[in-house]
């Protein structure tokens, strides 16, 4: 079983930054993927960035959705199964749940989406 962890949401004024963290613990071989979506009030739940691990180091590719590209940077920390989402020049737009995703593999055949709680995530004008 696979467990992720999310932390650091908040308050921030517009303009300002946040750092988001998610831990996956558990039984895990490797993890093929990891990222964030969120989700406001009253709309559908959306992608927002996720790290990819390809075969080779120089495969992995990491995805933005455009809305947050060039303002937010997700990062990871293999030895702690971390990621990490640093979010610059935040929006009151940018105001939703944030939930940490991941797809996980705990044998060489198969693999399992995992959701973490969300992390409330509130930018005032």
């Amino acid at each position: 079983q696979v467990q992720l962890q999310a932390s650091g949401g908040g308050l921030v004024q517009a303009g300002g930054s946040l750092t988001l963290s998610c831990a996956a613990s558990g039984s895990i071989l490797r993890i093929n993927a990891m990222g964030w979506y969120r989700q406001a009030p009253g709309k559908q739940r959306e992608f927002v960035a996720r790290f990819t691990t390809g075969t080779m180091i120089s495969d992995d590719s990491t995805n933005y959705a455009d809305s947050v590209k060039y303002r937010f940077t997700i990062s990871r920390d293999n030895a702690k199964n971390m990621v990490y989402l640093q979010m610059n020049s935040l929006k009151p737009e940018d105001t939703a749940v944030y939930y940490c995703n991941a797809q996980i593999s705990d044998t060489p055949w198969d693999e399992n989406d995992y959701w973490g709680q969300g992390t409330q995530v509130t930018v005032s004008s």
